[in-house]
């Protein structure tokens, strides 16, 4: 495989309402994160991405893009942003922006002139459809957020299409002149330096609505090819497609470098395992690990070769990971550096959010009104009409909400957790005088200093990033074990998920074999005896001697 330079960097994801507010209005900004630079240069970290800072009305915290080309006022302006991309750089930092071009906000100048008129020049944009003969919707396609995709807009008698907020209708993405002024919009932000581009619902482009073909669409892969051709080719960039439908086989057209598309995309199977398998999030299960391992090693040997892996728990949308594969009390910071190492041991380009270093948790706010996602709000909403009761929603809401992520980055003990001086737009999450970064740092169990090693291993051991993968104990409950094999030296990373202590007995081949230890979050081990005990939540990678 030819090497690339995200091949061995590590990405902070920054999601920038939450992570610094440098103004004291409640809301994080880019000077923010500017102020916090040297603490992400301090981590090791080589990429930020960042969720959306551009102009929007906010329907969906930025997600609702009202001018691509500009800065929202609560973010900054375009001279801040420069100065990031600059400061940032100085400190061998690149900068990835957040590409949101399956649908725009209903007050970008576009959409403002479509619904003027059914032959305005900007109409096809986006996708109009005629009511049904009884005036109701074209189909029975939903909407992420609940309800129907279509809304009616009442000047022009026609439905147009939103597969989010009706405030976020859908581009037309067979429009070639939508996508000629994407891609000089993207080709603008690369030639002011970023780096690339986290692409948003990216499967989505190819969407043909009228047979509610939603994702992988027929036409996906050629805009994909047209895009990188238009914007990316010839630029050293790194992209990241959000696929929650993606295969492996999917993955593979993605990310395979001879078709020039995406570098990677971010799939999700892991993440669903924790999701009900009809009703979603919104009825939690339980992970089972052995699944868990089936999925990870699925996704590490089918792409080995022929694509690149993205490694996360976390993000912006999702449950801290440390509350729903690790533990939340006694053993907090040890399965953290557990989860932390499950993932940076494997192949692929690893993803830290923010407060993941130092093992942020779920918040379990008392009340629906303390939470602030509109997903969160509207699913509440239609699922107590559906029959669920306001409990069984509140258990859900506290595993699942995307606010659980949202809450302010916890910095310090002082009121608001150093995060603003003012009260914040969400409040932040209880147990922030006990999790925070100033105290994580003085902590000799720190988490951060933890994820730096761990970024640190993966500079300095290319086997970390170009290994193969072979799972062991496939079928054990409680331990994740695996190894990497690369130019005669081989890796070997063992996980503990149990609360307890586990006894396993490692392959014959590597019993009484010496070993030297990269990280471990318990005991150095110079040998491996015959059969393994692992205390609670025990972690380690270890170069192991050929016998």
């Amino acid at each position: 495989m030819k090497q690339s330079w995200w091949h061995d960097a590590v990405v902070y994801q920054i999601y920038p309402r939450s992570f610094m507010d440098s103004n004291n209005d409640g809301i994080g900004d880019i000077p923010g994160i500017i102020s916090r630079l040297d603490y992400l240069k301090e981590l090791g970290v080589d990429v930020l991405w960042l969720s959306p800072v551009f102009k929007s009305p906010m329907d969906d915290n930025g997600y609702d893009i009202s001018d691509y080309d500009d800065i929202a006022p609560e973010f900054g302006t375009l001279a801040d942003m420069d100065r990031l991309i600059e400061q940032a750089g100085q400190r061998g930092i690149r900068i990835l922006l957040d590409l949101v071009v399956n649908h725009s906000s209903d007050e970008h100048p576009w959409f403002q002139q479509a619904r003027q008129s059914k032959d305005n020049p900007y109409r096809d944009f986006y996708i109009w459809r005629q009511p049904r003969a009884d005036g109701s919707p074209p189909n029975q396609l939903r909407a992420a957020f609940a309800g129907s995709a279509w809304e009616l807009d009442e000047a022009t008698g026609e439905y147009y299409l939103h597969l989010f907020s009706k405030k976020q209708p859908d581009l037309n993405w067979q429009n070639p002149n939508v996508r000629t002024e994407v891609y000089a919009m993207m080709n603008r932000w690369l030639d002011r330096g970023i780096a690339g581009f986290r692409m948003d619902v990216i499967e989505m482009l190819g969407k043909v609505p009228d047979q509610e073909v939603i994702v992988n669409g027929p036409d996906l892969h050629d805009i994909l090819q047209e895009m990188h051709q238009q914007t990316l080719a010839g630029r050293d960039t790194l992209t990241v497609g959000e696929t929650w439908a993606a295969t492996t086989d999917i993955a593979k057209l993605y990310s395979n470098p001879e078709r020039k598309e995406l570098s990677m995309v971010f799939g999700f199977d892991h993440i669903r395992l924790s999701y009900h398998p009809q009703a979603g999030k919104w009825r939690p299960k339980p992970f089972d690990l052995v699944e868990l391992k089936q999925v990870f090693a699925h996704w590490q040997t089918e792409l080995a070769g022929e694509g690149w892996n993205s490694l996360f728990w976390n993000n912006h949308d999702l449950a801290r990971s440390v509350s729903i594969y690790g533990d939340e009390g006694e053993y907090r910071l040890k399965s953290a550096k557990m989860l932390a190492t499950v993932i940076h041991g494997m192949q692929g380009t690893p993803y830290i959010y923010q407060g993941e270093e130092i093992g942020m948790t779920n918040v379990r706010f008392d009340h629906l009104e303390d939470y602030q996602d509109i997903e969160t709000r509207n699913h509440y909403a239609e699922k107590l009409v559906e029959g669920y009761n306001h409990d069984e929603l509140m258990a859900a809401i506290h595993t699942h909400s995307r606010d659980n992520a949202r809450t302010p980055m916890q910095w310090d003990d002082s009121e608001y957790a150093g995060f603003s001086q003012v009260t914040p737009w969400i409040k932040v999450n209880p147990n922030y005088r006990d999790i925070n970064v100033q105290q994580d740092r003085h902590r000799q169990d720190s988490l951060f200093r933890h994820y730096q090693q761990l970024i640190r291993l993966r500079k300095s051991h290319e086997i970390l990033v170009y290994g193969s993968f072979e799972l062991l104990l496939p079928e054990h409950p409680t331990v994740f074990a695996y190894l990497r094999h690369y130019q005669n030296k081989t890796l070997l990373v063992v996980n503990s998920f149990a609360r307890e202590t586990v006894t396993v007995e490692l392959p014959a081949t590597w019993q009484n074999c010496s070993c030297e230890t990269l990280i471990t979050n318990d005991v150095v081990r110079t040998q491996l005896p015959e059969t393994l005990q692992l205390s609670p939540y025990e972690s380690f990678m270890v170069i192991l001697n050929h016998q």
